[in-house]
């Protein structure tokens, strides 16, 4: 029996915006995936400190990814809490499924600097995309262990899209509108729960 083929998208999603919904949806259909699950992250520990709680976050997710059908939302690294780290969310994942971790070129870069990542390639294959300005090269010692695994560094071909979280969240400070930068549900959920006006926010998780 085939294996369930599983994208992972992990983010701080703070706000989710359309870069990382097409990002999901070109590895659903190139990867030829029975679904991407995005992964909010709890608290991660490669950047600074976030400007709506893991609630908002998690609610903003359900919103972005509802109309689309191979698109989930995994509460897992909120659920568990504390730093996120990959290798203990890659540790949790059900048997039974191929899974196919999906990040950015700039992730890529320094995905030799994340905890334990020998052994998260034990568990889960590579996806890379294109993010602007950051050309897909793989790091020498990545390459090495790929190459000893027999796995080859999957590619998504993906128009890289100039948005950030950080430019949406200047956005809202300054008044701005931001409904062609996300979905238009997560533009009124950030409107009517007044999210991103001062910087920065300390919300209770």
């Amino acid at each position: 029996m085939d294996l369930k083929r599983v994208g992972l998208l992990g983010g701080s999603f703070d706000p989710i915006h359309k870069a990382h919904i097409a990002l999901a949806l070109a590895a659903f259909e190139q990867l030829q995936l029975d679904q991407v699950q995005l992964l909010p992250a709890a608290q991660p520990w490669q950047r600074d400190a976030l400007g709506a709680s893991t609630q908002d976050r998690l609610a903003m997710a359900k919103l972005a990814t509802q109309s689309h059908h191979g698109l989930r939302v995994n509460p897992v690294e909120i659920e568990r809490g504390g730093p996120t780290y990959t290798i203990d969310t890659v540790r949790s994942l059900p048997a039974g499924s191929r899974y196919y971790w999906i990040l950015g070129s700039d992730q890529l870069h320094n995905f030799c600097s994340w905890n334990d990542w020998q052994e998260i390639l034990e568990y889960v294959e590579l996806a890379v995309a294109q993010r602007p300005g950051s050309p897909v090269e793989t790091p020498a010692a990545l390459q090495q262990e790929l190459s000893r695994l027999q796995r080859r560094l999957h590619q998504i071909d993906f128009l890289p899209m100039d948005i950030s979280a950080t430019q949406i969240r200047e956005r809202v400070q300054r008044g701005d509108n931001i409904t062609a930068l996300v979905p238009e549900e997560v533009a009124q959920y950030i409107d009517k729960k007044r999210l991103y006006l001062s910087h920065p926010q300390v919300r209770p998780v």
